[in-house]
């Protein structure tokens, strides 16, 4: 499984040749403008959508015009919100699961907020489990410390956990480890940091306070890929 970092909470992944991306937010990103990132290159067979806020959704619809097959994965309200735009949906809800090709795919609680940028309802927020052949991980999406974390290693064994550690609007780096604790993970990929002036990090400071709890903390340079 290659995962790659578009920057703020924008993951691309590549599962047995099946490729997906979770909340396309990259035109809006100033970070990942040095990057020049193509977004008309872009190929999915799945866009994943953790809850609606716009930098979460903002590049869905260009990505899915360019590529009609692709199916959007998310709650009920924002699988609603795109069907009713014309594109392909699959819509989920909390504790729910479904086996797609790439494996199988496991909609989450998360504590946050979510409407559209239009003021539409955007349902729950939500997080992914992805259990594929070889490797699960866990993407939580925006979401403040939550009890319910500890339920997850209950079924299923963790190779990665994708967390917000940008505090102000989610959990900051000490919440961050300690889910990481809940979670049962050694390995936490860092996402929704830096991107503006609320959320920037001190990279140096997070890492050594993951490690103080023996756990590794994965800060990836925007159109950086991890393999695990």
């Amino acid at each position: 499984m290659k995962i790659t970092y578009y920057g703020h909470a924008c993951l691309a992944l590549e599962i047995d040749n099946i490729s997906l991306i979770v909340d396309p937010f990259i035109s809006g990103n100033p970070l990942a403008e040095a990057q020049k990132i193509n977004l008309d290159a872009i190929k999915v067979d799945y866009i994943l959508i953790t809850h609606a806020h716009e930098d979460h959704t903002l590049d869905v619809l260009t990505i899915a015009k360019n590529n009609p097959d692709a199916l959007i994965v998310s709650n009920a309200e924002i699988a609603g919100y795109y069907a009713n735009k014309g594109l392909k949906t699959h819509p989920m809800n909390h504790g729910g699961a479904w086996e797609f090709d790439f494996g199988k795919l496991h909609y989450t609680s998360a504590v946050h907020s979510s409407s559209f940028g239009d003021g539409s309802y955007g349902g729950e927020p939500g997080g992914f489990i992805i259990q594929s052949k070889t490797k699960n991980i866990y993407i939580a999406g925006d979401t403040a410390l939550s009890m319910d974390m500890k339920l997850i290693p209950m079924f299923v064994k963790l190779d990665l956990a994708v967390l917000p550690i940008g505090d102000n609007f989610t959990m900051g780096i000490d919440q961050g480890v300690v889910a990481a604790e809940f979670l049962e993970c050694k390995t936490i990929l860092g996402y929704h940091y830096d991107t503006f002036g609320f959320i920037v990090i001190d990279h140096q400071k997070a890492k050594e306070a993951f490690l103080n709890k023996g756990k590794e903390l994965v800060l990836l340079p925007i159109s950086g890929s991890l393999t695990i």
